[in-house]
Formats: structure tokens, sequence, C-alpha cells
């Protein structure tokens, strides 16, 4: 768990997107508070947006009641942390080669159901997104970084998500499906007992999804 500097320094940030007007926060507000749930994003955008309801955002996006909880926990955690000799890793990231990290960000957000953690640059030119405990980074490229269609032809992966049951990859799925999401393959059985999908995002990078068959 990230300590609480951290997550004090993240609360501040969705506080200037807002701000700023930086519309892509305004998902990410309707889907963690629920006194925006109904609200477009440009009326969260122009509703008042206070410190403590960025706090509020953090605490929730990272799986709290809210800010205070978050407090707590963070604490805690930071404690069981000191008794350990070993450093212990607390995530990963995949990362995604884009040409437009604009774009990418929003078929992301819009399309998969992720929110912006951060954007980085001026131009930007590096962010990460998250939904759940999966984190994507993001960096723009100019240059070809793939030889033409060699990730499709060797279906080389950039990601691989994992869900908890064959319910909920399916429902993921048929989401995704209603959304008009890109499918470089449909949901399907493996023989190696697991049911997968892919994604195809606008740059080509192929993101797996996948879950227990039964």
């Amino acid at each position: 768990m990230p300590n609480l500097e951290a997550f004090k320094k993240h609360a501040k940030q969705y506080l200037r997107w807002h701000r700023e007007q930086y519309y892509p926060v305004a998902v990410t507000i309707r889907e963690h508070l629920p006194r925006f749930r109904q609200l477009s994003d440009q009326e969260i955008l122009a509703a008042g947006f206070r410190l403590t309801d960025a706090q509020e955002l953090v605490g929730r996006k990272a799986g709290f009641e809210g800010w205070q909880a978050l407090r707590t926990g963070a604490h805690t955690a930071m404690s069981k942390t000191h008794l350990h000799a070993e450093p212990i890793l607390t995530s990963v990231a995949a990362h995604l080669y884009v040409r437009d990290l604009k774009a990418s960000t929003e078929f992301l957000t819009t399309k998969l159901g992720f929110a912006i953690d951060f954007v980085y640059g001026d131009p930007p030119f590096y962010g990460q997104v998250s939904r759940d405990n999966a984190l994507l980074a993001l960096r723009s490229m100019d240059e070809s970084f793939f030889a033409e269609d060699i990730r499709q032809r060797e279906d080389l992966l950039s990601a691989s998500i994992t869900l908890a049951s064959a319910n909920e990859i399916r429902q993921l799925f048929l989401a995704y499906q209603a959304a008009d999401v890109p499918f470089a393959q449909a949901l399907r059985n493996e023989p190696w007992g697991a049911k997968t999908f892919i994604v195809k995002d606008p740059d080509g990078n192929l993101i797996l999804f996948a879950a227990p068959a039964s």
C-alpha cells in the first residue's frame, strides 16, 4: 500500500484536475462518489469539488469506506511493514506503447472502465490508469515500436488481466461487447481450463482478460 503522503498527493491531483476542467476525471468522480453518480461529465466539472471530496475519492478508490478509514489502514500497513526484514513488492503495471496518450486514456476510461491515476509531461507523454487492482502504464511514442502486424500475427500480448470467476469474465465481455470494444479474440474456453478474451486498443496493443473456466 502506498504511504499516506502518496495518497495526499493523489487527492491534490484530483482536485487540480477538477479545477482545470480535465474531463476524464469526471468519470472517476462519478464512479466513486455517490453524490455525483447521477450527474453528467459537464455537471460534475461545474459542481463544487473540495479537497475533502478529493480525499474521499482517493479513500474509496483504494477500497476503503472513505478518507478516515484509509488513513487508519495506511498507518496500520506502515506499522506492519516495519516488522518485515525483506522489502515487499506491492504492485506491478503492464506498459502499453501508444501514439496518442489522450486518445488512449479516453479509450481505456470510456470503453474499458479504467480511471486515470495520473498523466505526466508538458505535453503529456506518460500516464497510468487503473481498474480495481489492475494497473496499466502508458508511454507515448513518436516512432514505430513494433514491426508491421507482428503483435497480432504472433499473438504478442501487452498485458494480461485476471478475474476471479467465469461469471465475472462473462459479464465483463458482454459489457465490452455492448460498448463496441474491438476484440482480437472473443470469449472462449481454453484447453488449460480458463476462459479468455483479448481486447485490441487503438494502437494495436493486445490486452488479455482471463478467468477460471468454471
